[in-house]
């Protein structure tokens, strides 16, 4: 019986062996350990990969991934994550990372049923609900998508925030910081959605500033 997945295996061997030919030593470094500044909390779209858009080699960033890059605070992977990220690996950036165009948000606005995940689907109707008169300022379908996108990123961020994690992180004094992306899969290129909060007692006015701006913005395009 023929393996289907032969031509991954075959893809495999010619990017080790050609990761080998440029740096002899490459994959011996890898193997010692791993010590990333960054935890990157991203949607699990595949046409998002988070070193690659970033232009970083491997274990350079500590990746957890979901639909809709949720932070849900009954969602043990996440939490785990989380944990080991900032208590065993000492990271120094928490991004939370959401992509224009994301079908899990899509399918919110579209009030779509999908199956199974329309359940976890349901933090991301939270945060519509929550947004509800902001969202309906936008006229174009798309626009919306956007912006949704860009509040549920937000809210995101504060939830990670909120976790025992990252607030004991903060109360021992551990340098550690939370911030808000947006990714374009049209152009390539990250939006910086302005909030970035290192301290328990910034996480409110950190939040305020961000919605304040996306209220102002005009929609994003993509």
């Amino acid at each position: 019986m023929t393996n289907p997945l032969q031509p991954l295996l075959d893809s495999n061997r010619i990017w080790s062996a050609s990761v080998r030919e440029q740096d002899p030593r490459f994959f011996e470094r890898l193997a010692q350990q791993q010590a990333p500044k960054y935890l990157w909390i991203g949607c699990s779209d595949s046409r998002v990969p988070a070193t690659q858009i970033v232009d970083l080699p491997p274990g350079e960033i500590f990746v957890q991934r979901n639909v809709a890059n949720v932070v849900s605070h009954s969602d043990l992977n996440c939490l785990s994550a989380i944990q080991f990220a900032v208590d065993v690996l000492k990271v120094e950036h928490i991004l939370v990372v959401g992509h224009y165009g994301c079908g899990g948000i899509q399918a919110v606005l579209d009030d779509r049923r999908l199956g199974l995940v329309d359940n976890w689907l349901r933090h991301v109707s939270d945060v519509a609900i929550k947004h509800a008169d902001m969202l309906a300022g936008m006229d174009l379908m798309h626009l919306r998508n956007s912006r949704l996108c860009e509040l549920n990123v937000i809210e995101q961020v504060i939830n990670v925030c909120q976790t025992t994690t990252v607030m004991d992180a903060w109360e021992r004094g551990q340098q550690l910081s939370v911030h808000a992306w947006c990714y374009s899969l049209y152009d390539g290129r990250i939006k910086d959605l302005d909030l970035h909060v290192n301290s328990r007692e910034s996480t409110r006015s950190s939040y305020e500033h961000a919605i304040e701006r996306l209220l102002v913005a005009p929609g994003t395009e993509r």
